[in-house]
Protein backbone atom coordinates (compact mmCIF):
# COMPACT_ATOMS: atom_id res chain seq x y z
CA UNK A 1 0.00 0.00 0.00
CA UNK A 2 1.57 3.29 -1.14
CA UNK A 3 0.51 6.35 0.84
CA UNK A 4 0.08 9.34 -1.49
CA UNK A 5 -0.62 13.04 -0.94
CA UNK A 6 -2.06 14.95 -3.92
CA UNK A 7 -0.74 18.52 -4.20
CA UNK A 8 -2.98 20.60 -6.48
CA UNK A 9 -6.63 19.62 -6.91
CA UNK A 10 -7.50 21.06 -10.29
CA UNK A 11 -8.92 18.76 -13.00
CA UNK A 12 -5.75 16.64 -13.31
CA UNK A 13 -4.97 16.45 -9.57
CA UNK A 14 -8.58 15.48 -8.87
CA UNK A 15 -8.42 12.77 -11.57
CA UNK A 16 -5.19 11.42 -10.03
CA UNK A 17 -6.83 11.26 -6.60
CA UNK A 18 -9.96 9.53 -7.96
CA UNK A 19 -7.87 6.86 -9.69
CA UNK A 20 -5.88 6.10 -6.58
CA UNK A 21 -9.02 5.94 -4.46
CA UNK A 22 -10.27 3.20 -6.79
CA UNK A 23 -7.09 1.11 -6.81
CA UNK A 24 -6.06 -1.42 -4.16
CA UNK A 25 -2.39 -0.48 -4.11
CA UNK A 26 -2.81 3.14 -3.02
CA UNK A 27 -4.01 5.04 0.01
CA UNK A 28 -4.79 8.72 -0.52
CA UNK A 29 -3.75 10.30 2.76
CA UNK A 30 -4.66 13.89 1.96
CA UNK A 31 -4.85 16.76 -0.49
CA UNK A 32 -3.26 20.20 -0.68
CA UNK A 33 -4.73 23.22 -2.44
CA UNK A 34 -4.56 26.97 -1.86
CA UNK A 35 -8.17 27.49 -3.00
CA UNK A 36 -10.18 28.61 0.07
CA UNK A 37 -13.23 26.88 -1.37
CA UNK A 38 -11.43 23.51 -1.11
CA UNK A 39 -9.36 23.86 2.06
CA UNK A 40 -10.91 22.20 5.11
CA UNK A 41 -13.32 20.00 3.15
CA UNK A 42 -13.24 16.23 2.82
CA UNK A 43 -11.04 15.26 -0.13
CA UNK A 44 -13.67 12.89 -1.53
CA UNK A 45 -16.16 15.76 -1.78
CA UNK A 46 -13.64 18.09 -3.41
CA UNK A 47 -12.66 15.63 -6.17
CA UNK A 48 -16.25 14.54 -6.87
CA UNK A 49 -15.69 10.95 -5.79
CA UNK A 50 -19.24 10.41 -4.57
CA UNK A 51 -18.07 9.27 -1.16
CA UNK A 52 -15.97 10.66 1.65
CA UNK A 53 -12.32 9.71 2.04
CA UNK A 54 -12.18 10.90 5.66
CA UNK A 55 -9.12 13.05 4.99
CA UNK A 56 -9.20 16.82 4.72
CA UNK A 57 -7.82 19.18 2.10
CA UNK A 58 -5.22 21.53 3.57
CA UNK A 59 -3.82 24.84 2.34
CA UNK A 60 -0.62 24.27 4.37
CA UNK A 61 1.65 21.81 2.56
CA UNK A 62 4.25 21.47 5.30
CA UNK A 63 1.68 20.88 8.02
CA UNK A 64 -0.28 18.38 5.92
CA UNK A 65 2.76 16.32 4.93
CA UNK A 66 4.21 16.23 8.42
CA UNK A 67 0.85 15.02 9.75
CA UNK A 68 0.08 12.41 7.04
CA UNK A 69 3.66 11.23 6.31
CA UNK A 70 3.02 10.15 2.69
CA UNK A 71 5.37 7.85 0.80
CA UNK A 72 5.01 9.98 -2.36
CA UNK A 73 3.52 13.34 -3.36
CA UNK A 74 1.73 13.74 -6.69
CA UNK A 75 2.40 17.37 -7.66
CA UNK A 76 -0.22 18.71 -10.10
CA UNK A 77 -0.11 22.49 -9.86
CA UNK A 78 1.49 24.16 -12.92
CA UNK A 79 3.18 23.62 -16.28
CA UNK A 80 5.94 26.07 -15.36
CA UNK A 81 9.02 24.75 -13.58
CA UNK A 82 9.81 28.23 -12.26
CA UNK A 83 6.37 28.43 -10.64
CA UNK A 84 6.55 25.01 -8.99
CA UNK A 85 10.16 25.37 -7.87
CA UNK A 86 9.23 26.65 -4.36
CA UNK A 87 6.82 23.73 -3.96
CA UNK A 88 9.47 21.21 -5.02
CA UNK A 89 12.01 22.77 -2.67
CA UNK A 90 9.55 22.52 0.23
CA UNK A 91 8.76 18.88 -0.51
CA UNK A 92 12.42 17.90 -0.79
CA UNK A 93 13.18 19.54 2.54
CA UNK A 94 10.63 17.10 3.95
CA UNK A 95 12.38 14.25 2.07
CA UNK A 96 9.35 13.11 0.08
CA UNK A 97 9.59 11.57 -3.43
CA UNK A 98 7.69 13.52 -6.11
CA UNK A 99 5.84 12.55 -9.29
CA UNK A 100 4.81 15.74 -11.06
CA UNK A 101 2.71 16.68 -14.09
CA UNK A 102 4.79 19.83 -14.63
CA UNK A 103 5.58 19.70 -18.34
CA UNK A 104 8.80 21.70 -18.08
CA UNK A 105 10.11 19.20 -15.51
CA UNK A 106 9.79 16.26 -17.91
CA UNK A 107 13.15 17.01 -19.60
CA UNK A 108 14.32 20.50 -18.63
CA UNK A 109 15.81 22.60 -21.46
CA UNK A 110 17.23 26.11 -21.79
CA UNK A 111 17.16 28.17 -18.59
CA UNK A 112 15.34 25.33 -16.81
CA UNK A 113 18.52 23.24 -16.85
CA UNK A 114 19.86 25.34 -13.98
CA UNK A 115 16.73 24.64 -11.94
CA UNK A 116 16.95 20.96 -12.87
CA UNK A 117 20.48 20.76 -11.46
CA UNK A 118 19.29 22.31 -8.22
CA UNK A 119 16.43 19.82 -7.99
CA UNK A 120 18.76 16.90 -8.69
CA UNK A 121 21.19 18.03 -6.01
CA UNK A 122 18.41 18.54 -3.46
CA UNK A 123 16.82 15.18 -4.28
CA UNK A 124 20.09 13.30 -3.86
CA UNK A 125 20.69 15.06 -0.55
CA UNK A 126 17.18 14.08 0.57
CA UNK A 127 17.74 10.54 -0.79
CA UNK A 128 14.53 10.59 -2.85
CA UNK A 129 13.63 10.67 -6.54
CA UNK A 130 11.72 13.32 -8.52
CA UNK A 131 9.97 12.63 -11.84
CA UNK A 132 8.16 14.83 -14.33
CA UNK A 133 5.71 12.90 -16.51
CA UNK A 134 2.41 13.08 -18.36
CA UNK A 135 0.88 12.01 -21.63
CA UNK A 136 2.66 14.70 -23.66
CA UNK A 137 5.41 15.23 -22.69
CA UNK A 138 6.04 11.95 -20.94
CA UNK A 139 4.63 9.37 -23.34
CA UNK A 140 3.11 9.90 -26.79
CA UNK A 141 5.70 12.23 -28.30
CA UNK A 142 8.86 11.07 -26.51
CA UNK A 143 8.87 7.90 -24.35
CA UNK A 144 6.80 5.91 -26.87
CA UNK A 145 8.87 6.71 -29.98
CA UNK A 146 12.10 6.16 -28.02
CA UNK A 147 10.89 2.69 -27.01
CA UNK A 148 9.86 1.84 -30.58
CA UNK A 149 13.45 2.39 -31.75
CA UNK A 150 14.52 -0.50 -29.52
CA UNK A 151 14.01 -2.91 -32.44
CA UNK A 152 15.95 -0.82 -34.96
CA UNK A 153 19.51 -1.40 -36.16
CA UNK A 154 19.61 2.13 -37.58
CA UNK A 155 17.54 5.27 -37.03
CA UNK A 156 17.79 8.18 -39.47
CA UNK A 157 14.93 10.40 -38.31
CA UNK A 158 11.79 10.34 -36.16
CA UNK A 159 8.43 12.01 -36.75
CA UNK A 160 5.50 12.03 -34.35
CA UNK A 161 2.00 13.28 -35.21
CA UNK A 162 -0.58 13.98 -32.50
CA UNK A 163 -3.97 15.03 -33.88
CA UNK A 164 -6.80 15.76 -31.44
CA UNK A 165 -10.41 16.77 -31.76
CA UNK A 166 -10.43 19.13 -28.78
CA UNK A 167 -14.22 18.98 -28.41
CA UNK A 168 -13.73 16.03 -26.03
CA UNK A 169 -11.28 17.90 -23.81
CA UNK A 170 -11.95 20.06 -20.75
CA UNK A 171 -12.53 23.81 -21.02
CA UNK A 172 -9.05 24.86 -19.75
CA UNK A 173 -7.47 22.85 -22.56
CA UNK A 174 -9.76 24.41 -25.17
CA UNK A 175 -8.81 27.83 -23.87
CA UNK A 176 -5.10 26.92 -23.86
CA UNK A 177 -5.26 26.18 -27.61
CA UNK A 178 -6.97 29.54 -28.32
CA UNK A 179 -10.43 28.31 -29.27
CA UNK A 180 -12.82 31.25 -29.76
CA UNK A 181 -10.17 33.93 -30.29
CA UNK A 182 -9.68 36.14 -33.32
CA UNK A 183 -6.48 35.61 -35.28
CA UNK A 184 -5.03 38.82 -33.80
CA UNK A 185 -5.94 37.81 -30.25
CA UNK A 186 -4.42 34.39 -30.88
CA UNK A 187 -1.11 35.85 -32.04
CA UNK A 188 -0.93 38.18 -29.04
CA UNK A 189 -1.47 35.28 -26.67
CA UNK A 190 1.15 33.23 -28.51
CA UNK A 191 3.60 36.12 -28.11
CA UNK A 192 2.74 36.29 -24.39
CA UNK A 193 3.04 32.47 -24.13
CA UNK A 194 -0.57 32.24 -23.02
CA UNK A 195 -1.55 30.00 -25.94
CA UNK A 196 0.71 27.06 -26.70
CA UNK A 197 1.33 23.45 -25.87
CA UNK A 198 4.13 23.24 -23.31
CA UNK A 199 6.60 20.43 -23.84
CA UNK A 200 7.58 20.05 -27.50
CA UNK A 201 11.12 21.39 -26.99
CA UNK A 202 11.47 19.06 -24.00
CA UNK A 203 10.28 16.05 -26.02
CA UNK A 204 12.48 16.86 -29.03
CA UNK A 205 15.53 17.09 -26.78
CA UNK A 206 14.67 13.87 -24.92
CA UNK A 207 14.42 11.94 -28.19
CA UNK A 208 17.62 13.44 -29.62
CA UNK A 209 19.59 12.68 -26.47
CA UNK A 210 18.28 9.10 -26.43
CA UNK A 211 19.44 8.67 -30.05
CA UNK A 212 22.82 10.30 -29.34
CA UNK A 213 22.09 13.07 -31.85
CA UNK A 214 23.65 16.50 -31.39
CA UNK A 215 21.16 19.17 -32.47
CA UNK A 216 22.15 22.56 -33.84
CA UNK A 217 18.84 24.10 -32.81
CA UNK A 218 15.27 23.36 -31.77
CA UNK A 219 12.38 25.35 -33.22
CA UNK A 220 8.84 25.61 -31.83
CA UNK A 221 6.35 27.21 -34.21
CA UNK A 222 2.64 27.84 -33.58
CA UNK A 223 -0.09 28.88 -35.99
CA UNK A 224 -3.88 29.11 -35.64
CA UNK A 225 -6.45 26.73 -37.07
CA UNK A 226 -9.33 28.85 -38.41
CA UNK A 227 -12.89 27.46 -38.39
CA UNK A 228 -14.52 27.19 -41.83
CA UNK A 229 -17.97 26.93 -40.24
CA UNK A 230 -19.46 27.12 -36.76
CA UNK A 231 -18.14 24.37 -34.51
CA UNK A 232 -19.31 23.70 -30.97
CA UNK A 233 -18.13 21.85 -27.89
CA UNK A 234 -19.86 21.32 -24.58
CA UNK A 235 -18.31 24.55 -23.35
CA UNK A 236 -18.17 27.00 -26.24
CA UNK A 237 -19.10 27.73 -29.86
CA UNK A 238 -16.66 29.05 -32.46
CA UNK A 239 -18.00 30.87 -35.51
CA UNK A 240 -16.46 30.68 -38.97
CA UNK A 241 -13.41 32.90 -39.26
CA UNK A 242 -12.43 32.53 -35.61
CA UNK A 243 -9.69 30.34 -34.16
CA UNK A 244 -10.80 26.82 -33.26
CA UNK A 245 -7.39 25.57 -32.08
CA UNK A 246 -3.74 25.42 -32.98
CA UNK A 247 -1.12 23.70 -35.06
CA UNK A 248 2.32 23.45 -33.44
CA UNK A 249 5.59 22.00 -34.71
CA UNK A 250 8.65 21.26 -32.60
CA UNK A 251 11.65 20.36 -34.75
CA UNK A 252 15.19 19.35 -33.86
CA UNK A 253 17.66 20.32 -36.58
CA UNK A 254 21.15 19.08 -37.43
CA UNK A 255 23.13 20.47 -40.37
CA UNK A 256 19.96 21.92 -41.84
CA UNK A 257 18.06 18.63 -41.71
CA UNK A 258 15.12 17.82 -39.41
CA UNK A 259 16.08 14.79 -37.32
CA UNK A 260 13.11 14.98 -34.92
CA UNK A 261 9.75 16.39 -36.01
CA UNK A 262 6.85 16.65 -33.56
CA UNK A 263 3.65 17.80 -35.26
CA UNK A 264 0.62 18.56 -33.14
CA UNK A 265 -2.89 19.65 -34.17
CA UNK A 266 -5.46 20.33 -31.46
CA UNK A 267 -8.68 21.99 -32.56
CA UNK A 268 -12.43 21.75 -32.28
CA UNK A 269 -13.81 19.60 -35.07
CA UNK A 270 -10.72 17.67 -36.20
CA UNK A 271 -12.10 14.91 -38.45
CA UNK A 272 -9.90 12.22 -36.92
CA UNK A 273 -7.97 11.89 -33.66
CA UNK A 274 -4.84 9.75 -33.66
CA UNK A 275 -1.25 9.43 -32.50
CA UNK A 276 1.33 8.24 -35.00
CA UNK A 277 5.07 7.56 -34.95
CA UNK A 278 7.19 7.18 -38.09
CA UNK A 279 10.77 6.01 -37.69
CA UNK A 280 12.91 6.21 -40.79
CA UNK A 281 15.64 3.61 -40.50
CA UNK A 282 16.10 -0.12 -40.53
CA UNK A 283 13.53 -1.43 -40.17
CA UNK A 284 11.21 1.45 -41.04
CA UNK A 285 8.47 1.59 -38.42
CA UNK A 286 5.05 3.22 -38.75
CA UNK A 287 2.78 3.00 -35.71
CA UNK A 288 -0.67 4.57 -35.35
CA UNK A 289 -3.06 4.66 -32.40
CA UNK A 290 -6.51 5.14 -33.89
CA UNK A 291 -8.61 7.55 -31.85
CA UNK A 292 -5.50 8.85 -30.12
CA UNK A 293 -4.51 8.69 -26.48
CA UNK A 294 -6.99 10.73 -24.41
CA UNK A 295 -4.96 13.54 -22.86
CA UNK A 296 -6.68 14.01 -19.50
CA UNK A 297 -7.25 10.31 -18.73
CA UNK A 298 -3.74 9.39 -19.82
CA UNK A 299 -2.06 12.22 -17.90
CA UNK A 300 -3.69 11.11 -14.67
CA UNK A 301 -3.06 7.43 -15.41
CA UNK A 302 0.65 7.68 -16.18
CA UNK A 303 1.10 9.81 -13.07
CA UNK A 304 -0.56 7.17 -10.89
CA UNK A 305 1.27 4.29 -12.56
CA UNK A 306 4.63 6.08 -12.24
CA UNK A 307 4.08 6.48 -8.51
CA UNK A 308 4.42 2.71 -8.23
CA UNK A 309 7.90 2.95 -9.82
CA UNK A 310 9.32 6.12 -8.23
CA UNK A 311 10.20 4.25 -5.03
CA UNK A 312 12.33 1.80 -7.06
CA UNK A 313 14.77 4.28 -8.63
CA UNK A 314 17.91 5.90 -7.25
CA UNK A 315 17.69 9.41 -5.76
CA UNK A 316 17.85 12.44 -8.03
CA UNK A 317 15.87 14.04 -10.86
CA UNK A 318 14.62 11.30 -13.15
CA UNK A 319 13.00 11.37 -16.61
CA UNK A 320 10.90 8.82 -18.46
CA UNK A 321 14.09 7.86 -20.32
CA UNK A 322 15.70 6.36 -17.23
CA UNK A 323 12.63 5.07 -15.38
CA UNK A 324 11.75 1.36 -15.24
CA UNK A 325 9.01 0.52 -17.74
CA UNK A 326 5.84 2.18 -16.44
CA UNK A 327 2.73 0.03 -16.76
CA UNK A 328 -0.73 -0.20 -15.23
CA UNK A 329 -0.46 -1.17 -11.57
CA UNK A 330 -3.10 -2.20 -9.07
CA UNK A 331 -0.99 -3.10 -6.07
CA UNK A 332 -0.18 -6.69 -6.93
Amino acid sequence: MIRVMVYGLGPIGAAVARQMAARKGFQVVGGIDVDPAKAGRDLGDVIGLGRKLRVKVSDDAVKAIRAARPDVVALCTSSSLKKVMPQIEGLLKLKVPIVSTTEELSYPVGPNRRLAKQIGDMARKAKVAVLGTGVNPGFTMDALPIMLTGVCERVDSIRVDRIQDARSRRLPFQQKIGAGLTAAQFQKKVDDKGVRHVGLAESVTMIADAMGWKLDRVTDQIRPMIANSTVESEFLAVDAGYVCGLVQDGIGWSKGEPLVTLHMEAYLGAPESYDAVTIEGSPRIVQKIAGGVHGDVATASITVNAIAKILMVSPGLRTMRDMPLVSWWNGR
